[in-house]
């Protein structure tokens, strides 16, 4: 669970309402379903609209990241590497299948095949490079629905104010239905701006960086992976790849 979310979420959800009482305002006047309906509905038919239904679904699935992010340990990839590459050199190549078989990361299974069938180091990069930046590519776009929710919703709000403002003018004389067609015009404008830049792009710059670190130990593994290919030992993977590190040495640490 990534707390940091939990409690940023919170914190502005916090200031929010925590002002709106300090105003002595009611908590109840934020609660308007009718604008929440606009808002969620308008937005969510808008970006459907521009997505196709595999991009759509698969950025709701992604936006569990923001609270369970995948895990991140170049660390532990590096003694892993190193280890494996221990192995190839001391047993061959071949002997990585079992690793392979119990690896939990997909392209680390389709990688350490690569080397135990003795593939070529460049063949092998050229493979698991394009497969990393066509997941890439996917994640982002799948991301991308988030950045348009955050750009479609303060205007579906501003459309909530107007559809209010018009049942206010529809019943100017009954003064007793007055009130609730202007509270869902400014809570409608509220809603639109708040879910905008409080939820959806937050969400759409989390999980931009979090793909971006994916794609990063993408490419810790490709170059792992191409230095056992070759040959190297697990001091010398190791070196390779500790400029990957926080506070490594810079570098890409390929040769």
């Amino acid at each position: 669970m990534d707390l940091n979310s939990v409690l940023g979420i919170a914190l502005a959800l916090l200031g929010i309402v925590g002002g709106q009482l300090l105003e002595g305002a009611r908590f109840g006047s934020l609660l308007q379903l009718a604008a929440l309906l606009i808002v969620l509905g308008g937005t969510a038919g808008a970006v459907m609209l521009q997505s196709s239904r595999r991009v759509f679904v698969e950025g709701l699935k992604l936006s569990k990241w923001v609270f369970l992010p995948p895990r991140h340990a170049p660390e532990r990839l590096l003694r892993e590497l190193a280890a494996w590459g221990a192995v190839a050199r001391r047993e061959g190549p071949l002997r990585l299948e079992r690793y392979a078989e119990s690896a939990g990361d997909a392209l680390a299974r389709r990688g350490l095949q690569l080397v135990a069938d003795g593939a070529e180091p460049q063949l092998l990069r050229d493979a698991l490079e394009l497969e990393i930046a066509r997941l890439e590519e996917r994640r982002r776009e799948a991301a991308r629905i988030w950045e348009a929710a955050g750009g479609y919703a303060p205007t579906i709000g501003i459309l909530g104010a107007v559809l209010g403002l018009i049942h206010v003018m529809e019943n100017l004389t009954d003064p007793s239905r007055l009130g609730d067609g202007i509270a869902v015009a400014f809570v409608a404008t509220v809603y639109g701006v708040g879910l905008a830049n409080l939820v959806f792009l937050p969400i759409a710059n989390k999980l931009k960086a979090l793909i971006a670190q994916q794609a990063l130990g993408g490419e810790i593994l490709v170059d792992g992976l191409e230095a056992i290919a070759r040959g190297e030992g697990p001091r010398a993977i190791e070196i390779r790849l500790e400029g990957y590190l926080p506070g490594g040495r810079s570098g890409s640490g390929r040769s």
